[in-house]
């Protein structure tokens, strides 16, 4: 077998998976899984279209068109895709969003969108130092977020993909600078095409494991499901009482400081027994969203007290725990789909005659020892 034949193989094997995994995805129900890797997806496509040295193996015409620009968006959709995996409250918003806009707007008048008058004008240097500022981002993120995530294997990864990707990024930089944008032997350009395949089927691996813990009981479901009865060892039994303690008592998350370290130290306990507990019987799967949950029930409860009726919203939001205004409002709209002052005002309206409180307070933990 010739190396162009290699090259065809590996191109349309690939591009056959990335598009029957998306379906896959949408087939089973994973919106959001599919949601970041659809686009992707379809954006390796056409970069696996055009990645070789040989044009007689290239589509032409506008089909061949559109793949060069869609192969020009696959950074920034590989980007979001990552930050969803290994953070499942993620959206694009702010300037991560304003990001990649820019960077889709210069590919694509730089992949010939607008036509070729405007194309290969010295733009990729500008996508070379947008992508350096995402791939620190992501290695920001990443490394940021460690300490708190209670999945092994996925806090395990955070490293490689940040070496993973640093390393590629200096190798293409190098060889842009040293060979030229136009520099692509058939060898190097089928490894890198197997490569970046392999690297999207990894990353698709973390954010659907093979088992996941239950999820925790979600806070605005109203009444607690029945919990079945199960026989706590006296450890176990220890550990959740010492975190009813932190939490109903000594309401340690409304420490906007608190680290993950410092908790276990107050737990009293070893490392991966407090993961243990919080990921696969709580269901949480970063300390940060165990926090929120309890921050967000303590802001539903100022929100809907009278006695806080006229607090400002960023005083319930340091007073719940949140380190800011905006990361109150953030994880509030997350779970409500609305703002805490629209919830505060829907609030009041109930005040009058509730047949059930306006907030539903998360299951005392010794009723939670089922959802392991």
């Amino acid at each position: 077998m010739n190396p162009g034949e290699i090259d065809l193989i590996v191109r349309v094997a690939g591009a056959t998976l990335l598009l029957t995994v998306s379906a896959f995805l949408w087939i089973r129900g994973d919106t959001r899984a599919g949601l970041y890797f659809m686009p992707l997806a379809v954006c390796l496509c056409g970069f696996l279209a055009g990645n070789t040295p040989d044009a007689t193996l290239r589509l032409g015409g506008s089909v061949g068109d559109a793949a060069r620009i869609l192969s020009g968006f696959a950074a920034v959709f590989l980007w979001w895709f990552c930050l969803s995996v290994f953070d499942r409250t993620f959206r694009p918003r702010g300037l991560v969003l304003a990001t990649g806009i820019l960077w889709l707007g210069i590919a694509a008048v730089d992949r010939g969108l607008l036509g070729e008058a405007l194309a290969g004008k010295g733009l990729s240097w500008a996508l070379i130092a947008i992508g350096l500022g995402m791939v620190a981002h992501l290695a920001w993120r990443l490394i940021r977020d460690r300490p708190g995530d209670l999945i092994d294997e996925r806090r395990r990864a955070r490293v490689v993909v940040v070496l993973l990707l640093a390393g590629q990024l200096l190798a293409d930089l190098v060889i842009d600078v040293v060979m030229g944008f136009d520099w692509q032997p058939q060898g190097f350009s089928i490894l890198q095409n197997a490569a970046l395949l392999a690297f999207s089927g990894w990353l698709l691996h973390l954010q659907l494991p093979p088992s996941e813990p239950r999820p925790a009981v979600a806070v605005r479901s109203g009444v607690a499901p029945a919990p079945t009865p199960t026989a706590l060892s006296p450890e176990a039994r220890r550990l959740r009482d010492r975190l009813r303690v932190l939490i109903e008592v000594e309401q340690v998350h409304l420490d906007p400081d608190l680290t993950f370290d410092r908790f276990v130290a107050l737990m009293r306990a070893s490392d991966r027994t407090v993961r243990q507990l919080i990921n696969q019987q709580l269901g949480h799967d970063h300390f940060r969203t165990f926090l929120n949950s309890h921050r967000l029930n303590e802001a539903r409860r100022r929100l809907s007290d009278p006695g806080h009726h006229h607090d400002k919203l960023i005083t319930i939001a340091m007073d719940s725990g949140f380190a800011s205004l905006a990361s109150f409002n953030r994880v509030f709209h997350d779970a409500e789909a609305c703002s805490p002052g629209a919830w505060r005002e829907a609030a009041r309206g109930m005040a009058e005659a509730p047949t059930t409180p306006p907030w539903s307070p998360l299951p005392p933990f010794e009723q939670r020892s089922a959802d392991s």
